[in-house]
């Protein structure tokens, strides 16, 4: 698969996995070595940095080479979510930063006001932001005219397994913005990952997909072979859905 690149750096997945919602550390390490994501997510406010066993959350993810990627999931308002960018990179020494500003608790639908005033903000900065973004084409354009390496639209609501349910959305994004397309959320199973990059996303971020499913370890590499398959089918180009059959064999030299 070819390269895939966000601010300056390339790398060779486009999964993207979380570290929250495992049954431990252990089952975490293995999921993630069997997606083949090289970039981990990591919430700078929920997130237990270690196990019962002691074990750190970031001396796992650097063993393994994985980019660290810190959140700032649940934050409410653009201040919030500054400060925690700017302790992320004190602690992290890292410009990368997963941005969320949360609109309510019950949805945690993104807070678009606040979202871009941060966005604005750390990219000033000199962050390298990657926003949590509604499944809206206008706001994922002001996102990238603000500065933003990538758009991470949700496919449906944190944590939910539904899908991509709003596929025409994440087409006129990927039309509208020359930034990478990331869907982020809402993924359930391996067919929901591959329909995303089918649209023609550039990757996909999870984790509870894999975090709470009966196998974790054996859903990461699902959802590593499905964001390949999606890739290469989008590359591919599929044929164009038709009402009626078209026979696939040739007419020509055809017996009477």
């Amino acid at each position: 698969m070819e390269e895939f690149k966000i601010g300056k750096d390339t790398y060779s997945s486009r999964l993207l996995i979380g570290t929250a919602g495992y049954p431990n550390f252990h089952i975490m390490s293995e999921a993630i070595s069997a997606s083949g994501a090289e970039i981990a997510t990591v919430s700078m406010r929920r997130v237990k940095f270690t196990d019962s066993s002691g074990e750190n959350l970031f001396s796992l993810l650097s063993e393994r080479g994985i980019t660290i990627l810190p959140n700032t999931a649940g934050c409410f308002t653009a201040k919030d979510a500054i400060l925690t960018a700017q302790l992320a990179r004190e602690a992290l020494e890292t410009s990368l930063i997963k941005l969320e500003v949360i609109g309510d608790d019950q949805t945690l639908f993104p807070d678009v006001e606040q979202l871009l005033s941060a966005a604005d903000t750390l990219v000033k900065d000199g962050f390298t932001v990657l926003p949590y973004c509604n499944d809206d084409p206008i706001t994922c354009k002001k996102l990238e005219d603000l500065g933003c390496v990538a758009v991470m639209p949700l496919g449906a609501p944190i944590g939910s397994g539904m899908g991509i349910r709003n596929p025409y959305n994440i087409q006129i994004i990927r039309d509208s913005v020359r930034v990478p397309l990331i869907v982020d959320a809402g993924v359930g199973t391996a067919s929901d990952a591959a329909i995303a990059m089918e649209l023609g996303c550039d990757g996909v971020l999870l984790n509870t997909a894999v975090a709470k499913a009966h196998r974790p370890v054996l859903m990461a590499e699902a959802m590593k072979n499905a964001v390949e398959a999606g890739r290469y089918a989008f590359l591919a180009g599929r044929i164009p859905r038709k009402l009626y059959a078209t026979a696939s064999s040739p007419e020509d030299g055809m017996i009477e």
